[in-house]
């Protein structure tokens, strides 16, 4: 049986039309994703949202826009034993401006986590990393009628 994994995102933009991306290196791994992550039992999807942003940027959300969820199936990068279905949402934030400005190397080669600010214009969905982020991104710059 496949377990099912439920997860959450924020695309954050800022005055530049830059989308804050997050470059990260888990289970041996350097992938780029936008920021957000799995929803915890008894959680609620913006609750795990909101706790991401804390977590993960140390910010708080101030507001959010439901974007996109998958509504197909999606197995996991990481188990061929877990589907992912994942939420995507607009998001404002505090002091936004505190973000993306840690300089690093890429590929990442040690655990750990970093942000950067994209152009959304430049952004194509085979720089992330996920088939579901890629989709994710696609409807993001249709309903801000970005060509790609």
């Amino acid at each position: 049986m496949i377990r099912h994994s439920q997860r959450v995102y924020g695309i954050l933009i800022n005055d530049r039309q830059e989308v804050l991306i997050s470059d990260e290196f888990r289970f041996g791994t350097y992938f780029r994703k936008f920021p957000g992550g799995g929803i915890e039992k008894n959680e609620g999807i913006i609750d795990a949202l909101k706790r991401e942003f804390q977590e993960e940027l140390n910010t708080s959300i101030l507001s959010y826009d439901f974007l996109f969820f998958n509504d197909y199936f999606q197995q996991s990068s990481f188990d061929s034993e877990v589907q992912v279905t994942c939420f995507y949402y607009i998001v404002s934030c505090t002091e936004i401006d505190k973000l993306g400005l840690t300089q690093y190397d890429l590929p990442l080669t040690k655990d750990g986590e970093y942000q950067k600010w994209i152009s959304l214009a430049t952004l194509k969905d085979s720089d992330l990393s996920f088939p579901v982020d890629q989709h994710a991104l696609k409807c993001l710059k249709k309903k801000l009628n970005i060509i790609f």
